[in-house]
C-alpha cells in the first residue's frame, strides 16, 4: 500500500517545492487538484516536476463538475467531457484516475416519478448509463473513473460502499472503480474494516480522514482495523489524505504517514 496527499495540504510555493516535502514527510504519491490540470502550464509543471521525482501522481481530484446525473442533459454532458479529459490527463501522469460523485446534495435532481420509477432508481439507472459511455474511454486509455459515496449529508445518491460496488459489479469495467473514503465509512457503514473486505473487487483507491474530517490519527477511527482489512484483501494501491488539518503541515502530517506505517506493519 501506498500513501498519498492531495497536493493543496502540503507546504510550498511551487508544485515542485510541495513535492519535495512530500519526498521528507514520507509520502508515496501526490493526489493532483485537476483545476490546476486543466491549464497547459499547470499539467506540463506537473508532469515535468512527477517525471523526477520518487513521489508520483495517485490520481486526481477536482476541477471536474460532479454533475453525472444532473436533471439538464448538457451539464451531464459536460461532466462526462470533463471527466474524459480527466482520463486522460491521469493516463498520461500515471495516476489511477480522477475521482468524481454522481451529484452533491442541493443540486438540481431529477423528478421522483413515481410510481413509475423513484427518484432513487432514476438516478442509480442513469449513472450506469452515463458510466457506460465513459468506460470505454477509460479503458482505453489505461485510467478509471473513481466512483466516490459520500455520507447522505453530502450526497445521498450512493451514502454506502454496497451501493457503489453494485454498480462497479454492474459495469464489469476496469475503467470504473470504487473510492473508498474513511470519514464517509465512518458515517455510513456499521464495520468499515468489515467492508472494505466485502468490497474487495472493487476498491480502486482509498481515502483517508478521521472522525474530525482531519489527519489520521486526530481522531478515534481505528485505522489498524482498517490498514489490517485492506492488507487481508491485498490491496496495494494508493490512500491519499483528502483532510483538514489539526496543526503545522510539517508537524502533523509526518507524526500521521508515520502512524500509518506502524498501522499497515
Amino acid at each position: 500500500m501506498k500513501i498519498s496527499c492531495q497536493e493543496g495540504l502540503i507546504p510550498g510555493e511551487t508544485f515542485a517545492e510541495k513535492v519535495r516535502n512530500l519526498e521528507k514527510y514520507g509520502f508515496d504519491g501526490v493526489e493532483l487538484n485537476g483545476g490546476h490540470l486543466n491549464s497547459a502550464e499547470g499539467f506540463a509543471e506537473r508532469k515535468a516536476v512527477l517525471r523526477d521525482s520518487v513521489v508520483k501522481a495517485s490520481s486526481i481530484c477536482g476541477g471536474c463538475p460532479a454533475e453525472l446525473v444532473h436533471a439538464d442533459r448538457s451539464r451531464r454532458q459536460a461532466c462526462a467531457d470533463a471527466l474524459k479529459r480527466h482520463l486522460d490527463y491521469a493516463a498520461e501522469l500515471g495516476a489511477v484516475g480522477p475521482i468524481t460523485v454522481p451529484i452533491f446534495n442541493g443540486n438540481e435532481r431529477v423528478p421522483d416519478l413515481s410510481p413509475w420509477r423513484t427518484r432513487a432508481e432514476i438516478e442509480k439507472e442513469l449513472l450506469i448509463a452515463m458510466l457506460e459511455t465513459l468506460a470505454p474511454h477509460a479503458e482505453q486509455v489505461g485510467a478509471a473513473i473513481l466512483l466516490e459515496p459520500l455520507n447522505r449529508y453530502e450526497a445521498n445518491v450512493l451514502p454506502q460502499q454496497k451501493h457503489g460496488a453494485d454498480i462497479v459489479r454492474h459495469l464489469n469495467s476496469k475503467g470504473v472503480r470504487l473510492m473508498s473514503d474513511t470519514f464517509h465509512m465512518h458515517i455510513e457503514e456499521p464495520n468499515s474494516a468489515n467492508t472494505l473486505r466485502e468490497v474487495a473487487d472493487c476498491i480502486g483507491h482509498v481515502h483517508l480522514a478521521d472522525n474530525t474530517r482531519k489527519e489520521p490519527g486526530s481522531g478515534d477511527i481505528d485505522f489498524k482495523a482498517i490498514m489490517t482489512a485492506l492488507k487481508e484483501i491485498g490491496f496495494g494501491g494508493y490512500m491519499a489524505f483528502e483532510c483538514g488539518l489539526s496543526g503545522r503541515a510539517d508537524e502533523v502530517l509526518p507524526r500521521s504517514v508515520a502512524m500509518l506505517r506502524e498501522a499497515i506493519g
